[in-house]
């Protein structure tokens, strides 16, 4: 079998896998989840970064500037998203009473 059809049956398999994997993680455990995989993002950013500074030629360069653009949008997205859910779980404080003027209601 030649390599390539080697890694795109190993790409199509960890796509199965990941999708079962997912699909059964519960509601409860995708905030610390998405935190980690956040964490993961930021190593993935600094290694485009290494990569790209240790390039070579003018395209390796482009492409590792385009690794390192879209390695900063997901990692930002995922911390924006992380804190949107994390503030779904805080109490809301109670609004404070409005105080009537002087005089009224009495």
């Amino acid at each position: 079998m030649s390599e390539p059809i080697v890694w795109l049956t190993i790409f199509v398999l960890s796509i199965f896998v990941g999708i079962e994997v997912i699909s059964k993680v519960s509601s409860t455990l995708h905030t610390p989840l998405m935190s980690g995989a956040n964490a993961i993002h930021g190593i993935i950013l600094l290694g485009a970064i290494i990569v790209t500074g240790t390039a070579d030629s003018t395209i390796a360069v482009a492409v590792g500037l385009v690794a390192v653009v879209l390695a900063a949008v997901n990692m930002v997205g995922g911390f924006v998203v992380t804190d949107r859910m994390l503030q779904m779980f805080t109490r809301k404080k109670p609004a404070a009473r409005a105080e009537s003027p002087a005089g009224e209601g009495r």
